[in-house]
């Protein structure tokens, strides 16, 4: 008999970003393991690959985070479904997650929750008021450290990470185990004409990309001003923006010269393989799972030192780094793989061999795993193992 993991996100399909793609991959390999059931907003129309029961609550247009709204939980729905589980998964800090926290511990189920951000530091920047900053900053760190606390082990990608939690509090048990990437999907392109080809670009023209969101904390607009310094010296440039979000960014890279936006997609396959660089210039990550999806795709990265980025690049040997909000350096970076296409190879060719190396996501799922039964009473271990 499987036991019963119940997952409470407040990120989920059909909206693709770092938490629903995280989701995605892992949900059919708990599947083998475990019994599901999954509470999540309900963004919409979408057919769930999936087995495990699906409970989607309704959102209103209360804004969390960049294109994230809060959700009206069903609580009797939450406590009947929490009291026959046998662990309860946080995926997300919003109305849902957070209601999972409190019923698991009234209930004195094991909660286990995988810490995506630092909803301190996304939850400010996000609202795009500046004077509200350091309130919003405080608060949230506030109920962070008492949620967290609330839990039975915290799971994170990278040490920095347990760091960070242990300054601010956080007495929860603390497991790293890194993020992952699907290296048969993602994978270099044949040809990279043809891979530009293919979405309608001029296969001379050199590509500089994004993919993901489009929030506040990735800090575009330093991307965008370094691409018109470069757009200014070089005709045969290009700057694909694969994603969306928030209006007024959307606005900056629309009807502009040789800025493609694509919009919000489910695959960013394509959109990579068509890159000569990607670029990451975020204010704030944990992981950045597009930077080791454009890795694995052996696109030369030039990034942020933020969060486990700095740790996974190895800055002029898998791809470059540069300071955050100087868009001057960014732009000389570029400019340097744009003229030196031997380095923009090598630089490609050791990203991925970096997440293929270290990185997959069957490595995640088995490290979540062993923490998943680790979580279970000895007894309850014992009997559903035979």
């Amino acid at each position: 008999m499987k036991r019963k993991l119940l997952i409470a996100t407040d990120g989920f399909l059909p909206r693709w970003d770092g938490i629903s793609s995280f989701l995605h991959e892992l949900i059919p390999r708990l599947e083998k393991n475990y019994k599901l059931h999954i509470f999540a907003p309900n963004l919409g129309g979408y057919k769930f690959p999936y087995k495990a029961k699906i409970t989607r609550f309704k959102t209103i247009r209360v804004r969390l985070a960049d294109n994230y709204y809060a959700s009206l939980v069903n609580i009797n729905t939450m406590v009947r479904a929490i009291k026959k589980t046998d662990v309860v998964w946080i995926q997300c800090m919003g109305p849902i997650g957070i209601w999972g926290i409190i019923l698991g511990k009234i209930y004195k189920k094991p909660i286990l929750m995988y810490n995506h951000m630092l909803e301190w530091e996304v939850y400010p920047n996000s609202q795009g008021i500046n004077i509200l900053k350091v309130p919003i900053n405080v608060i949230t760190k506030m109920l962070s450290r008492v949620f967290y606390n609330m839990c039975k082990t915290i799971i994170v990608p990278s040490i920095e990470q347990v760091e960070l939690l242990n300054l601010m509090g956080v007495k929860s048990n603390k497991k790293v185990v890194h993020l992952g990437v699907d290296i048969k999907h993602y994978k270099p392109p044949i040809s990279k004409a043809e891979a530009k080809h293919k979405l309608g670009i001029d296969p001379v023209k050199f590509v500089v990309g994004y993919a993901g969101r489009l929030s506040l904390e990735k800090d575009l607009k330093t991307l965008y001003r370094a691409f018109i310094r470069l757009a200014k010296k070089y005709n045969d440039v290009v700057l694909l923006i694969a994603g969306g979000g928030r209006p007024e960014l959307e606005k900056m890279f629309s009807n502009k010269e040789n800025v493609i936006l694509t919009g919000i997609k489910d695959d960013l396959l394509p959109y990579y393989q068509a890159m000569d660089v990607y670029v990451l210039p975020s204010l704030t990550e944990t992981t950045s799972l597009t930077t080791m999806e454009a890795m694995a795709v052996g696109c030369s990265v030039i990034a942020t030192p933020v969060g486990f980025v700095k740790e996974y690049i190895n800055d002029g040997v898998n791809g470059l780094l540069f300071p955050k909000k100087n868009s001057y350096t960014l732009y000389k970076k570029i400019e340097y793989l744009l003229e030196n296409s031997d380095e923009r190879a090598k630089l490609g060719k050791k990203a991925r061999e970096t997440i293929v190396e270290n990185y997959t996501w069957d490595k995640t799922a088995e490290g979540i795993k062993d923490i998943i039964d680790s979580s279970m009473p000895f007894k309850d271990r014992t009997n559903l193992t035979k």
